[in-house]
């Protein structure tokens, strides 16, 4: 199995294409479309360079699947299945996602909150083909309560839940966020798999300015995980997160992306003059 990494400088976001040699059959893990929050456009540079990237490498895009609501991008998933014709996936937990958001952006009674926007609901421990590659979804709540890692061969994508060593992990004070949840994710669940497990992140913040790195081990982040360690305890890293997280503006992107992203990547319906439109909930940090 092989990993191809896109970096958005922008978002700081990884997108990974990940495909089987033998059979070309490929997925393709957070998608980024662009988005100019000055100008208000969405633009698909990003990902145009992954489809660029299939093509390039004949590749069969089996399917393009989400490690949660991203609140930081807007997912370029959409333009990859109007593509492609590749079914997106997402974890089944986004229903609890969709009904936090669907109060706070007041989307209506028209919006749904079963999950049905997305093409597959990944169930925790669920294992399933796409195309020649299997994928196994693991639910690691905590950042979101939606967030899953996807497991393919000897590898770990893991979005926001874990990040390099140097970084350490997610925030965890979004709406249904849990450090504790957080904790039980990681420790008990990614850090029990084997030592040489290969990790790849969905961000990389180059802390110090150093080169970007992406790639880690379930090993490594165990022994030098600066936020959460193997032996460090529940109430130590609750305590870490939470004070930090107090700390921690919103993201830039927030708003636009979590309206978009809960629509498994659907920008809203243009309005009756024929423009489209994205909320800013005012005072909603008050």
């Amino acid at each position: 199995m092989k990993t191809k990494a896109f970096f958005d400088p922008r978002t700081y976001t990884l997108t990974y294409v990940v495909w089987d040699e033998s059979s070309k059959d490929a997925v393709v893990i957070d998608p980024v479309l662009d988005y100019n929050a000055i100008a208000v456009r969405v633009t698909t540079e990003s990902a145009e360079q992954v489809a660029q990237f299939i093509e390039g490498e004949g590749l069969n895009l089996k399917m393009v699947l989400e490690t949660h609501a991203h609140a930081d991008h807007l997912s370029g998933s959409q333009f990859l299945k109007e593509k492609f014709g590749a079914p997106v996936g997402i974890g089944a937990n986004i229903k609890t996602v969709q009904g936090v958001f669907k109060d706070v952006f007041n989307l209506g009674d028209g919006f749904a909150t079963d999950g049905s926007q997305f093409d597959k609901l990944i169930e925790d421990g669920e294992t399933f083909k796409a195309g020649s590659i299997e994928v196994t979804g693991i639910n690691t709540p905590g950042h979101t309560p939606a967030c899953v890692t996807y497991k393919i061969a000897d590898a770990l994508y893991t979005g926001d839940t874990m990040f390099m060593p140097d970084f350490g992990t997610g925030r965890c004070d979004f709406p249904a966020g849990s450090a504790s949840d957080l904790y039980d994710s990681i420790v008990n669940k990614l850090y029990s798999l084997p030592d040489d497990t290969k990790v790849f992140v969905g961000h990389d913040y180059q802390p110090g300015g150093r080169a970007l790195a992406y790639e880690t081990t379930i090993g490594e982040s165990k022994a030098s995980n600066i936020q959460l360690k193997g032996h460090t305890s529940r109430e130590d890293f609750v305590k870490f997160r939470t004070d930090r997280d107090k700390t921690l503006q919103p993201p830039v992107l927030l708003f636009p992306s979590v309206q978009v992203n809960v629509n498994a990547g659907v920008l809203p319906n243009k309005e009756s003059n024929g423009r489209r439109y994205l909320k800013l909930p005012i005072g909603l940090f008050d």
